[in-house]
């Protein structure tokens, strides 16, 4: 598949990544066009060429020092008028693009063998104690356990009986990690391929936090709220992370579009990223997804099923 670079997409990993001057020559090598960013349709006059380059730029130079007086001198254009041009066009600011683009090569690093302070240095963070400080919010672990798929984390897990059906949730000593309608012990590994998981009551440390998450969930099948402060371990980029704590703050019975969710998370524009937030949230209920609608009121997607994204909202408002 081929898409702009300032799709928002799931990013591919840098090595399985190529680059082409047009959408000819990526269908001649035998790629099909994206379906969110239609690159194939024209960059049209509110995407024009200099994004995509300077966009390309960044992502092959994010362990570098990029300021914007450089960059508006790359783009042809005034910094005011880069920041305003670039932000309408991809959403967010030449830096909070290329922070992303830093944190991408970060995780991509810590995949790789080797120490996790040469990866954090090699992807250009210019401190190894602010990744670790932002380690919590940006990676859900510190970078070291990151970089070994969840290696020397303990996770316990257990299943919760629902109207809706079985719901596999799972924890770290931080919060609940995992919380999916449908899954399996094979699905969470998967996940966290080098934790140590082992189901409930095999870990006393975690025993008594997981129960207590189970059961605040179980009564919010029952009409309880659910509290906001419920812990949670998970993994997201700066934009998910605040898409995600915003939906926490929907109470149970009410909706937002996401349009609304955009704007609160600071991008307008940005609907299309929020929904691909709500497809990537690991913690179903916990992190209620299934309250978001489009904004002609229909229920759009849910991970899980959108008849049981109904059967959720029909319940709530009950």
């Amino acid at each position: 598949m081929y898409c702009r670079p300032w799709c928002p997409s799931r990013r591919p990993r840098r090595e399985n990544t190529r680059w082409f001057p047009h959408p000819e020559a990526a269908e001649a090598a035998g790629l099909r066009a994206c379906k969110r960013c239609r690159p194939a349709q024209g960059a049209g006059p509110a995407t024009p060429a200099w994004v995509g380059e300077l966009c390309r730029f960044i992502e092959l130079h994010a362990e570098e020092a990029l300021p914007l007086e450089h960059l508006a001198r790359r783009a042809g254009l005034s910094q005011w008028h880069l920041q305003r041009r670039f932000k309408a066009a991809v959403g967010q600011t030449p830096r909070q693009f290329a922070a992303q683009a830093r944190l991408r090569r970060l995780r991509e690093e810590l995949r790789a063998p080797g120490l996790a302070t040469d990866a954090i240095y090699n992807a250009g963070f210019g401190s190894s104690s602010r990744v670790y400080e932002k380690s919590n919010r940006n990676l859900g672990m510190t970078p070291a356990q990151y970089g070994r798929g969840g290696a020397g984390i303990e996770i316990s897990h257990t299943t919760i009986r629902t109207v809706w059906g079985k719901l596999l949730i799972a924890a770290t000593e931080r919060g609940l990690c995992f919380s999916q309608f449908d899954a399996t012990v094979a699905d969470l590994r998967r996940e966290f391929p080098h934790a140590q998981i082992s189901s409930a009551g095999q870990r006393p440390n975690l025993e008594a936090a997981l129960q207590s998450w189970a059961d605040a969930l179980r009564r919010s099948f029952e009409g309880a709220p659910l509290a906001p402060d419920l812990p949670l371990d998970v993994r997201g980029t700066a934009f998910q992370n605040r898409v995600w704590s915003f939906l926490r703050s929907i109470p149970a019975g009410e909706t937002a579009t996401y349009q609304n969710v955009a704007a609160a998370a600071g991008h307008p524009g940005a609907a299309r990223a929020v929904g691909s937030a709500c497809a990537r949230n690991p913690v179903a209920l916990a992190i209620p997804c299934h309250r978001v609608l489009r904004s002609d009121g229909a229920c759009g997607g849910y991970r899980w099923n959108v008849t049981r994204k109904k059967a959720l909202l029909q319940s709530e408002r009950a």
